[in-house]
């Protein structure tokens, strides 16, 4: 599953450079490129490494990093300049086809194509294929899936999939079994409360983009959809209102505070022992070793998402693209490779950042300080580029009406099926206005 070239989804492969002894750097030394990042775990890893592509490139690097939330609206004002103040952003995979029908950021087939920028050792094949399909294409079937027509126009760098973590100690004290079925991880909320007085499961849980991602990572798994295939909205069918009802059972055994929780702080909750399962992304990985907050390394253990209808976990994160007015694309191309070639991605994973290649994935040596990288790999088997829908008028439903109606269904202000049938004509309204129905 993971073998296969990456390149396929979207086109022809890009050729070789033809000499890998050019320097491709000479041209660059002494620049300097403005590079836009978010306040996250796999960022904290790649600071650590920037110093050696300055040491190595002559090219130095001005980072601004901005809280995740806000990171979108910084971005596009400088993107949107006739030359742009940042050189290479990060971006959430929902903000991909936005920036592209704004014609905000470059394609990268120009830069891999041209011998003069493009290492011949990088093997673009090598990087996981589930995750440049979710966050680096635009273009395919439904405007963001691999296919005819797909372009590129990112790369995936603190890309994720979403795991089962639990406190393992815990959990052989107590005798019990870690959750394989979403029927058993249910009916483990309320046992794990009374019994060991911990918060059963954290999750994020703040109105917006946050509760919905909580959302999307049970309505998956439960066989539900947001939209059928001609956009016609199904999030408030069984599954949809199934999946915001068991959101409401995880708050009320979670976490105090839990429905106003981002990712950081449901993550926080797990790393200093006040939950006793975590259902999210994989950067939980890192920050269970590394995070300055954990109390819990050497006493947790991870599993697959749990089976609902189907096996179905998240397919999402961070990729790296640039702005189409920014006067240093060459270079900050040559940074983005560097970032996302082998010999970095492994050593960043040793910093705890998260995997992007196979070959990292597959290394013995790695492998063996972090067994974790076993259940990654199986993990992304199941990992789905339609997870969610990639489409331009998303972040406006994501952030507003779903984001209120779930956010409702959670607290308990509204009745699942209520909050969510009586959002449909807004949705609907939304998605006349952009084109979708």
């Amino acid at each position: 599953m993971l073998a296969g070239s990456a390149l396929a989804v979207y086109g022809s492969a890009f050729p070789l450079a033809a000499n890998s002894a050019v320097d491709r750097f000479a041209r660059f030394r002494g620049q300097t490129i403005a590079f836009c990042i978010p306040d996250h775990p796999h960022y904290d890893a790649m600071l650590r490494l920037l110093p050696q592509f300055t040491a190595a490139t002559g090219i130095k690097v001005e980072v601004a990093r901005e809280n995740i939330l806000r990171m979108k609206n910084v971005q596009m004002a400088e993107m949107a300049k006739p030359q742009s103040g940042f050189d290479l952003v990060t971006y959430i995979v929902t903000w991909k086809g936005e920036f592209v029908k704004k014609d905000l950021i470059a394609p990268l087939a120009p830069f891999f194509n041209d011998a003069r920028l493009a290492d011949p050792d990088y093997d673009f094949g090598d990087l996981v294929p589930r995750y440049v399909q979710n966050i680096g294409l635009v273009g395919g079937p439904k405007g963001y899936l691999p296919g005819p027509g797909a372009r590129l126009v990112g790369l995936p760098y603190g890309a994720e999939t979403s795991v089962l973590a639990y406190r393992r100690d815990v959990f052989e004290k107590q005798g019990l079994t870690p959750p394989r079925t979403y029927h058993e991880l249910e009916a483990l909320l309320d046992p794990l409360r009374k019994k060991t007085g911990m918060a059963a499961l954290t999750s994020r849980g703040q109105a917006g983009h946050n509760c919905v991602h909580a959302w999307l990572l049970h309505l998956n798994a439960l066989g539900g959809r947001v939209f059928d295939d001609w956009w016609v909205p199904l999030f408030h069918k069984a599954p949809g209102v199934r999946a915001l009802e068991l959101l409401k059972h995880i708050a009320d055994t979670g976490p105090q505070g839990v429905t106003n929780f981002t990712y950081n702080d449901m993550l926080a909750s797990f790393l200093q022992g006040e939950s006793a399962m975590y259902l999210d992304s994989t950067a939980v990985f890192g920050a269970v070793r590394n995070s300055p907050l954990s109390k819990i390394d050497g006493k947790v253990s991870y599993v697959l998402h749990p089976k609902g209808a189907h096996y179905a976990s998240q397919s999402g994160g961070l990729g790296l693209a640039i702005p189409r007015t920014s006067a240093q694309a060459e270079a900050a191309f040559l940074l983005m490779q560097w970032l996302t070639a082998k010999e970095q991605d492994k050593a960043l994973a040793r910093l705890g950042g998260g995997p992007g290649r196979v070959s990292t994935l597959e290394d013995k040596s790695l492998v063996r300080s972090f067994p974790e990288f076993i259940t990654l790999k199986e993990q992304l088997r199941y990992a789905a580029p339609d997870w969610r829908p990639i489409i331009p008028p998303w972040d406006e439903i994501n952030t507003g009406p779903l984001g209120a109606a779930v956010h409702q269904g959670m607290t308990g202000a509204k009745p699942a099926d209520v909050a969510l049938g009586d959002i449909v004509r807004r949705v609907n309204e939304i998605m006349t206005t952009a084109g979708y129905l």
